[in-house]
């Protein structure tokens, strides 16, 4: 006959006085962690005691019970009611509810304590989103849910947002199948059958990291930081009904544009606005764009306006605003920074200047009347209006008499040549003097090292999109096999590293480099020994990991190096390349600053001429800026150059790329792009 199983008995429960109850000093914790003892007495005083004391009698020095309870576990409830009483916000003889072990017990206090905290388990994260969002749902507001749990409206809003995942995600991640980083990644989106998509994708994947996550949801997306979100405004864009992906995680810059073609017709509206404004001033024609390619106006004639005179008024306030400038410089030139109110007068004081400095330009109406204006952004997200540029059917001089227009006709026009950038003008005395310090070409040796950085980049980028690479591979595989196009590309598809022999002393410690170094590392360890082995293996992987693998072998053929020619048929190969690099690297929306590429001494400003150093810190900072390091010897400007771009994003067009690519056809009839400003420096 089977014995009976004995009953166990709970310990008895009743409620006791608080001052008949002391702290046991056999309680385990002595470390503060968690919530403070103020917290939870406010949380006490708002909803009660949710749990209760466990206590002991104490015993006299014979064995007896005095009639007060010591407290092994629950010291932290105990000393915030004690801080209730002390408050007076509870009454010192307020029944405490309590569970009573009986004296004597085999069980030490100390055991009590230590399981009481050991044997809690903590809510996992999907409960808490799960609580915060029926609690939101039942009436308490984002703000009662954070005082309620003593954390500030951002948790809270963190928490919730987690909750607009997929629900098939969210399950993936209790079964933790998924990482949290990874779900917060996901949260960025609305679109379920989005985030399941990319589920399914990065679930078979060798790089499952939570930044590459956002990237595939954002790709078809505009950041807010974007030229065209600065020109139109991020109101602007909202008030039509543009919708905007934002990161409560980690630092969006503003958030993602969902809807680029609203963004842009609002862009190209404003333009158009302004077009209209420009052409009521008697201009022949005005053209419209959100960028025109590179060297858009070599072929066009250049009018020369006059200036506006700057008024007496203005002047006096130009002198006080500099006067006010070197003041503030002059009582901060030892200061590590300026203070927060002093460096807003300064960005006041600049920008009072340069309105003050960028003179008004007019022009001849009966120049006007032959000659037009273009239109579009500039890098920044400025305006940028270029005016006076005459077609050649509307030039009056002929070319013969450029040369005598150009030394005492008032109305002469400057020709540039196809080739020139704007440095130099077609037709210029050989007599006169080559300034050495202008705004010559860089050296073949800064451009070869300028496009390492670049290929190397262009690599690590190219390495992680798959869909690229393969577009790229097909794109070479076919020109080669149906067009039978000679020529360098700038893909070697049979995948021959092409070394980076020359290179800055920056690049082996950059960011693609140590991306790419990493990759490569990951795929090392995981490749077999034996050749036949190793067949197998890429056999057994799956689609996406063989994609992943392909586009890491493809980067190492990228070459987007600038070469010295010597002879023309080199040069149009160099040329080619560098222009379907173009378009890689347009595709990949590669960007060197976001790389880690920043302009100093020993890679750039150290190696061209001042005008050049002047131009980069002209176009990063303003006017202003480079003003006020022209009058400084080369070496000191290039240290102070370096100073100012820190931070700006600036680049030399070299590393440059285009928004928009246009493609035209080569004589062969491969498609390139139209002349970047790489490919003309290789020229």
């Amino acid at each position: 006959m089977a014995s009976a199983i004995q009953k166990i008995a709970l310990n008895a429960s009743r409620d006791i006085p608080f001052n008949k109850l002391v702290l046991s000093q056999s309680n385990v914790r002595r470390v503060k962690a968690g919530l403070s003892i103020e917290e939870l007495a406010c949380d006490i005083e708002r909803r009660g005691l949710l749990q209760s004391l466990n206590v002991r009698p104490v015993l006299n020095g014979e064995g007896a019970e005095t009639g007060s309870y010591e407290v092994p576990a629950g010291g932290r409830r105990f000393r915030a009611l004690e801080l209730l009483v002390k408050q007076k916000k509870l009454a010192k003889t307020a029944p405490v509810p309590c569970v009573v072990r009986e004296a004597g017990s085999a069980i030490l206090a100390e055991d009590d304590s230590l399981a009481e905290n050991v044997q809690r388990v903590a809510l996992h994260p999907l409960d808490q989103f799960r609580a915060f969002r029926d609690m939101l749902e039942k009436g308490m507001s984002e703000e009662e849910i954070a005082a309620a749990f003593f954390v500030v409206p951002a948790v809270v809003k963190q928490r919730l947002r987690l909750m607009t995942v997929s629900d098939k995600l969210l399950d993936v991640y209790e079964q933790d199948g998924m990482k949290l980083d990874q779900l917060m990644a996901f949260s960025i989106s609305d679109d379920h059958a989005r985030q399941e998509q990319v589920w399914e994708i990065i679930a078979q994947s060798h790089n499952r990291e939570s930044y590459l996550i956002r990237r595939m949801l954002t790709e078809k997306t505009v950041r807010a930081s974007d030229r065209r979100v600065r020109f139109v405004g991020l109101d602007a864009y909202l008030a039509a009904g543009g919708p905007v992906m934002r990161d409560l995680f980690e630092a969006d810059d503003g958030g993602w544009l969902q809807d680029p073609t609203l963004l842009d017709r609002l862009v190209m509206e404003k333009l158009a606005s302004v077009a209209e404004d420009i052409r009521a001033e008697g201009w022949k024609w005005v053209e419209v764009a959100l960028s025109f390619p590179w060297g858009h106006t070599r072929d066009f004639a250049e009018i020369e306006g006059t200036p506006v005179a700057i008024s007496e008024e203005e002047a006096a306030r130009l002198t006080a605003l500099h006067s006010e400038q070197e003041t503030i410089e002059a009582e901060y030139a030892q200061a590590d920074e300026f203070p927060e109110d002093i460096d807003t007068r300064l960005g006041e004081i600049e920008q009072a200047i340069e309105a003050l400095e960028e003179r008004l330009v007019s022009f001849d109406p009966a120049d006007t009347a032959r000659a037009g204006v273009f239109v579009s952004l500039d890098t920044d997200g400025t305006l940028l209006v270029e005016r006076g540029f005459v077609r050649p059917e509307d030039v009056l001089a002929d070319p013969e008499d450029h040369h005598d227009a150009s030394e005492g006709d008032d109305d002469a026009v400057v020709y540039y040549s196809a080739g020139d950038d704007g440095e130099g003008r077609e037709g210029a005395s050989d007599n006169e003097p080559e300034d050495d310090d202008g705004l010559k070409p860089l050296s073949d040796r800064l451009l070869t090292e300028l496009t390492a950085w670049r290929t190397l980049a262009l690599r690590d980028a190219f390495a992680a999109n798959p869909h690229i690479a393969l577009t790229e591979l097909l794109h070479t595989l076919v020109r080669d096999l149906y067009w039978q196009v000679s020529g360098v590309d700038c893909l070697e598809a049979y995948v021959r590293e092409i070394p980076l022999r020359v290179h800055s002393p920056d690049m082996p410690g950059s960011l693609p480099a140590h991306a790419l170094r990493q990759r490569n590392e990951g795929w090392q360890h995981d490749l077999p020994e034996d050749e036949d082995a190793l067949w197998q293996w890429l056999d057994g992987l799956d689609d996406a990991s063989r994609i992943a693998l392909l586009a890491h072998c493809l980067s190492f053929g990228i070459n987007a190096l600038h070469e010295s020619s010597h002879g023309p048929s080199l040069a149009r190969s160099i040329r080619e390349r560098l222009a379907r690099a173009d378009r890689l690297a347009t595709a990949l929306t590669l960007d060197l600053a976001e790389a880690g590429w920043q302009a100093t001494v020993e890679n750039y400003l150290g190696r061209v001429t001042k005008a050049r150093i002047l131009e980069a810190v002209r176009e990063a900072r303003g006017n202003e800026a480079a003003d006020r390091i022209a009058h400084m010897k080369k070496g000191d400007m290039a240290q102070a150059a370096e100073r100012l771009l820190e931070g700006s994003g600036w680049l030399p067009e070299a590393l440059r790329t285009a928004n928009a690519p246009e493609l035209i056809e080569t004589e062969e009839g491969a498609a390139r792009m139209t002349d970047s400003p790489d490919a003309v420096a290789a020229e």
